[in-house]
């Protein structure tokens, strides 16, 4: 599919950016102008996907998530978030429902789940030791009609 536009952030993960990239995928998509409800599904599936990295990903060590937004055409958004952290020994298993590596932390295991139930396609990609790539797909509706 055709790139109509696209940008790439990379930014330290802690936890003060999660809402920093929740606000660079807004800007970005405004270009689109997507509904209030599509621009807030996509903002939250981001913010699942950037809190695991953080969370998880980076459990006590430093490194950066890679943010990269693609414009496809006919108005689908495509969005992966990378990072280089410890990785996923279990893919399938970390996308049920209610699993968590951090139960002491009181986590509620859902952040896929969120994830997925926000966009059409959701694709998991990990190693460990080596990190993991989350890419997420949405097609918006028909731009709204403006008055002029």
């Amino acid at each position: 599919m055709k790139t109509i536009n696209a940008v790439k952030f990379v930014f330290p993960a802690v936890p003060e950016n999660e809402r920093t990239a929740r606000a660079v995928v807004s800007a970005f998509l405004v270009q689109l102008d997507p509904t209030v409800e599509e621009l807030a599904d996509i903002r939250t599936a981001v913010s699942e996907a950037v809190t695991n990295a953080i969370v998880h990903g980076y459990r006590n060590s430093k490194g950066d998530i890679e943010l990269h937004i693609k414009l496809l055409e006919n108005r689908e958004v495509y969005l992966r978030i990378k990072d280089r952290g410890c990785g996923i020994e279990n893919v399938e298993q970390a996308m049920q429902p209610l699993f968590t590596t951090a139960p002491e932390e009181e986590r509620a295991g859902l952040g896929f789940a969120v994830m997925e139930s926000f966009m059409d396609k959701l694709q998991v990609k990990s190693n460990p030791g080596v990190g993991t790539t989350v890419i997420m797909r949405k097609k918006l509706g028909s731009p709204l009609c403006r008055n002029k």
